[in-house]
């Protein structure tokens, strides 16, 4: 299968012109039937890796999805793009389930979503042996591992298709494993030396922070608040707390929905349903939550409790962003957190607490590190970050200032020396803080604690500044925090050496969670807001009227490009990403003709250019290590197909490492590396001709589709350089 051909189905189908890192030489090995594992974070493509190639060979590709919500989601979304596809599961009446058996045995369908327990049925199996089955897709692949974070034991009679189907290719994916993981997953699922596709673990739209849990509700109600259009998942720990902070938002004005295991069937199904649908601005959920949750614009994430390990986190946070537009990712943390989870690891049995003891101390170090938080997390996946500042992180983005702390120090380790010494006993930091502020509360009083030399010398910081410096404290190991439920306080030798001795300290300065990041939006699409709102309403009808989420309309990413260009025909409207023939067909009239009555009572704006997800005027200050190897060989006279043979990438990421190189002013004089004078003189006649108002895919169909479309990107790129 030619490259013109995958890319003619790619834009017919989804509307897209090109893909996405790995998705070509994954659709290529699935094509010749190849096994293939894929490791692709979220919001990275995977569906596309199997789905595409259902669309060009005969048969059935069945997909093992675990969630019944996001099998329905993937199936209108496929049948709003002209693609036959469809579920069985649990939610359907006899009459349609037995119409959709009708369908699959005269093979009018191409893609069968499916659960695993009702995939290995032996009845099931019996009647799929009579269809022309052509790939199984395992999604949330992780799941049969028992090494992974959602181990789900139905996942392990999966095993069992190779033994039923042997001669049926398998394709599993998954967007969290270790290593370890990914070896279980081949050995488990028996694949024939499958070819691993192993994407990078970053997600360069999301921004990472870690802020200091002081009044937990009033922060979030403050983040929250400060984002009036924006959806998304607050992550707790306890169902109770996702009710409890459900029904507050809701009556603090935000609509909010909560989700966890203890709710029926019905209401998880109709709260994350109103989630998808934008009737309900967040959800409050536990980790029951969202795996495989296929809503691309939640612009933000919240853990408001401490995650258990890693790998839940990443996976998480990774819910925010799919969209590949900028989204937030915060964390609350707390010493208290920690032991809470500690006590729930000491329930364990022994081999199960230590494994989830390290995974903890793991969790706590990335929460209280000062270094890049993306290249820790990274890190813990195997991967190197080498691009410092990260400009995605708190850490990289506002490196904290300190200040000389002694004197508060000196103040609050007084003060629990001086509480220890009165019982022989520590209390809690919130208790510490109160008398340190001069509270006057019964525990206070009834202790004899306003009576302590230090009730009362830190009047002058709020109640959230004192924690900070107790938590800080601990972790720079003056004050320890003993293990159990109470979380009592006491000075370490090190924090006694200190108090007496009157060591200086140096402490971080403490930042609100309310702040807006200062990241420059990298990636952020600059559109007509007006106009983006308008097209929002519409696709919301047309939604509404469809029964289906708004994104399987156009995609938050396809608006803003309308409302930044302005489309006022079906060639121009074709040319925006995610318009495919059947959404153009479905949806081209309504929307055209709402931008035509919106520039009839407004001016039409111009925007600088977003090209790269980088305007002119914001240069990337460096290179990641990747793209200067690439740099390097390319100086060192290696030609763009030596250098991918060489390090195993396709041209088109080769091309755009050298693009990188040249927008942060490293290879601007290396135009005849590039082009012949001949090349060059009809590449700029082609350019010309489109006259800026074409796409690159236009300017190569002029030119007779014979040059790469990243070479193409490096000819614009110098143009204006």
């Amino acid at each position: 299968m030619n490259t013109v051909d995958l890319i003619a189905t790619l834009k017919k189908h989804f509307g897209y012109d090109q893909f996405r890192p790995l998705q070509q030489e994954i659709i290529r090995d699935a094509l010749a039937s190849r096994d293939v594992f894929v490791l692709m974070p979220t919001g990275g493509g995977k569906s596309l890796c199997f789905q595409l190639p259902a669309l060009m060979r005969d048969g059935l590709t069945i997909v093992v999805s675990p969630l019944i919500s996001l099998m329905k989601d993937q199936v209108d979304a496929l049948r709003t793009s002209g693609i036959a596809a469809t579920y069985l599961n649990s939610t359907l009446d006899r009459k349609e389930a037995k119409a959709r058996w009708r369908g699959l045995h005269r093979g009018e369908y191409r893609m069968l979503y499916v659960a695993p327990e009702r995939l290995m049925l032996e009845t099931f199996l019996e009647r799929a042996l009579n269809w022309n089955i052509a790939q199984f897709a395992i999604d949330e692949a992780h799941c049969i591992s028992e090494w992974g974070h959602d181990f789900r034991p139905e996942y392990r009679e999966l095993k069992k298709l190779r033994k039923h189907l042997p001669d049926v290719p398998i394709m599993a994916l998954t967007a969290t494993a270790t290593e370890r993981v990914r070896l279980d997953i081949v050995k488990e699922l028996k694949l024939h030396d499958a070819r691993s596709y192993v994407a990078s673990f970053n997600r360069p739209n999301l921004t990472y922070r870690v802020v200091p849990k002081s009044a937990p509700y009033g922060q979030l109600l403050e983040f929250i608040g400060s984002r009036p259009n924006d959806s998304g998942i607050v992550y707790c720990f306890s169902r109770k707390n996702t009710e409890s902070l459900a029904r507050n938002l809701s009556e603090d004005g935000i609509s909010a929905k909560p989700y966890h295991a203890g709710l029926t069937a019905a209401e998880r199904t109709k709260h994350q349903e109103a989630f998808l649908r934008d009737d309900v601005r967040v959800i409050t959920a536990t980790i029951a939550f969202g795996m495989g949750i296929n809503k691309p614009n939640v612009r933000f994430v919240v853990h408001y409790d401490l995650p258990k390990n890693i790998e839940s986190y990443y996976q998480e946070t990774g819910r925010a962003g799919r969209d590949g537009l900028p989204s937030e990712c915060v964390l609350l943390f707390s010493a208290a957190d920690v032991v809470k989870q500690t006590h729930f690891i000491d329930e364990k049995s022994e081999s199960e607490a230590r494994i989830a003891r390290s995974q903890l101390q793991q969790m706590v170090h990335y929460a209280e590190t000062r270094e890049c938080r993306r290249a820790t997390l990274l890190d813990y996946f195997g991967e190197k970050f080498g691009q410092h500042p990260c400009d995605g992180c708190d850490n990289c983005l506002q490196p904290r200032e300190t200040f000389d702390g002694t004197v508060h120090a000196q103040k609050f380790l007084s003060c629990v020396y001086r509480i220890h010494a009165r019982h022989g006993f520590g209390f809690g930091l919130g208790h510490v803080v109160n008398v340190l502020r001069g509270a006057d509360t019964e525990a206070i009083r009834q202790r004899g604690h306003n009576e302590l030399s230090t009730y009362g010398v830190g009047s002058e910081l709020k109640r959230s500044e004192w924690q900070a410096i107790g938590r800080e404290l601990m972790r720079l190991e003056f004050v320890e925090c003993a293990p159990g439920k109470f979380a009592t306080l006491s000075l370490t030798p090190a924090g006694l050496e200190a108090l007496r001795k009157r060591i200086p300290i140096v402490l971080t300065k403490q930042v609100d969670i309310s702040e807006k990041a200062t990241r420059s939006r990298a990636g952020a699409i600059e559109c007509d807001e007006g106009l983006f709102e308008c097209l929002r309403a519409l696709r919301r009808k047309l939604a509404d009227e469809r029964n289906v989420p708004a994104y399987i309309i156009f995609s938050d990413v396809s608006l803003r490009e309308m409302a930044r260009n302005y489309p006022t025909n079906s060639t121009e409207f074709r040319r925006i990403p995610g318009v495919g023939e059947q959404k153009l067909k479905y949806f081209g009239s309504p929307f055209l003709s709402e931008i035509k009555d919106y520039l009839g009572a407004n001016p039409c704006r111009k925007f600088a250019d977003n090209f790269d997800a980088t305007s002119r005027g914001q240069r990337r200050r460096r290179l990641n290590d990747s793209q200067a190897e690439t740099l390097r060989r390319f100086q060192a006279g290696e030609s763009v197909e030596q250098i991918s043979r060489a390090r195993g990438f396709v041209a088109s990421t080769i091309y755009s490492h050298l693009l990188a190189a040249i927008d942060c002013g490293k290879l601007t004089d290396a135009r005849e590396r590039f082009f012949t004078p001949a090349q060059e003189k009809e590449i700029g006649a082609a350019f010309h001709q489109i006259c800026g108002g074409g796409t690159l895919t236009d300017v190569n169909a002029i030119v007779g589709n014979r040059y790469d479309i990243g070479l193409l990107r490096i000819f614009r790129k110098l143009a204006v350089h």
